[in-house]
């Protein structure tokens, strides 16, 4: 056989979206996947009579699980990504430290489940979001959802003088703070959070997609901004702040920018209420009330977290424990505050230094993004998404601050969102341009060992 008939272009190894045309998961399975994510941000149980019987989000996962096993052919290299590895590495860790922790049976019966749980996210977003396509449908569920979940309970808010529920403030005081819809059972803190998570989204992926988006965006900013007032949380404000910096950062009309920042700040503080006020006020110790006092008690609750941490400094008390532990040692039973004390609680030092290495590899993914988008030219798109996800790293890193994570999806997700971002741009961007053809040899690996290829170690 000729080395003429050895070779194919790559016209003929990639599909119109994008991706390996021979090697992509199944349309079946990623269409579960995305079902799997509707029903999981929905709370599809809760909404629906009788549909929780059936157990759907364990069925959904089983079913997708059994698929991607009998597809594993296609899959073959895909855990010698970075990230993925990272984060291998950190499973092999909680497997070999679970005896040497202090109330291992509370990890293997109460919280691995929901450990397990928020990694699926990562693993099923890895192996099937395979295309520029597939990824637009998953960035437009995910975003749709969150939407939802906040303009539910603003419209119940607005409509019917709907909270959610009565939320402690310190000092034996309440406030009337948005939570999430009756069917979503998140806190304010945690619909802060989801907020903030769309802004980055919305903003670069509508507001340079002409006429049509960036009026929808207009009409969208608004009520999410109120909606996130009423929660009064200020680690999503600060969050917001976060992805503030980035927009400021990289626009050309900065002056612009502090105008419209200046109206939106103005517009803001006279529709809040006195408490409102005075729980931002807060944030610069200018609180009149025991809102001063709470976000004091609050830094005083962290050193406390991060003293219980190093009360077991190599290995921590386990997976999940942290509620147990301060029941045990500061005598009162609470989640963390802070995804950095959790760590060190649970984990110790050891698996402190492992996670912080898996965020550590997720963000030199979108760095290296940046940098061959910027060698190699690319579309709007990717352009954008690379800044609103880079704008969500840090966001992420700074409302960690403020909020648990461990067991939960939001760096799981985000970190196989990365990695799908990462294979794509070596698709579309470095392998067009540095092979004119594929070899017959290279097909039969499939898309992850030739990527890792690619991209060498990072």
């Amino acid at each position: 056989m000729s080395n003429a008939a050895l070779k194919l272009s790559s016209a003929d190894y990639f599909d119109k979206q994008g991706a390996p045309a021979r090697f992509q998961a199944s349309s079946f399975t990623f269409g579960l996947f995305i079902y799997y994510l509707i029903d999981f941000f929905l709370h599809l149980s809760q909404r629906i009579p009788g549909y929780g019987l059936l157990r759907p989000t364990l069925l959904l996962a089983l079913i997708i699980s059994i698929s991607l096993f009998i597809q594993r052919e296609k899959f073959r290299g895909w855990s010698k990504d970075p990230i993925v590895a990272s984060l291998l590495v950190l499973l092999i860790y909680l497997a070999v430290s679970l005896p040497l922790v202090e109330w291992p049976g509370s990890v293997v019966k109460n919280n691995l489940s929901d450990f397990i749980k928020a990694i699926t996210f990562f693993f099923f977003t890895v192996l099937l979001v395979d295309s520029d396509r597939r990824l637009k449908i998953f960035l437009l569920v995910f975003i749709g959802c969150q939407l939802i979940r906040v303009f539910e309970p603003l419209f119940l808010n607005l409509t019917e003088g709907y909270w959610g529920s009565s939320t402690y403030m310190g000092g034996g005081e309440f406030s009337q703070r948005l939570s999430g819809a009756p069917s979503d059972v998140i806190n304010p803190n945690e619909l802060g959070f989801v907020i903030v998570t769309a802004i980055p989204f919305l903003h670069y992926l509508l507001w340079s997609s002409g006429f049509k988006a960036r009026l929808l965006y207009l009409l969208l900013m608004p009520p999410l901004l109120y909606a996130l007032i009423l929660t009064q949380s200020r680690g999503a404000f600060l969050a917001l702040l976060v992805v503030a910096f980035f927009v400021f950062k990289e626009s050309s009309r900065k002056f612009s920018l502090i105008v419209i920042a200046v109206l939106v700040a103005m517009a803001g503080w006279q529709v809040m209420t006195d408490e409102q006020k005075d729980r931002y006020l807060s944030l610069v110790g200018q609180s009149e009330t025991s809102n001063a006092a709470s976000a004091e008690g609050r830094l005083e609750g962290l050193m406390k977290e991060f003293s219980l941490g190093l009360s077991r400094p190599v290995v921590g008390h386990g997976l999940g424990t942290t509620p147990e532990a301060k029941t045990h040692i500061l005598g009162r039973r609470q989640a963390s505050h802070n995804l950095y004390a959790e760590l060190l609680i649970e984990l110790g030092i050891v698996g402190m230094f492992i996670f912080l290495r898996f965020l550590f590899k997720v963000y030199r993914g979108l760095a290296e993004n940046n940098k061959r988008i910027a060698e190699h030219g690319s579309d709007i798109f990717y352009v954008n998404l690379n800044k609103a996800m880079t704008a969500v790293f840090w966001m992420y890193a700074v409302y960690s601050l403020n909020y648990w994570g461990l067991s939960q999806y939001y760096w799981y997700l985000f970190a196989g969102a990365v990695v799908v971002f990462h294979r794509l741009t070596q698709l579309n961007l470095v392998v067009p341009e540095t092979s004119g053809a594929t070899s017959v040899r290279t097909l039969r690996k499939n898309r992850f060992s030739n990527l890792v290829d690619l991209s060498g170690r990072r």
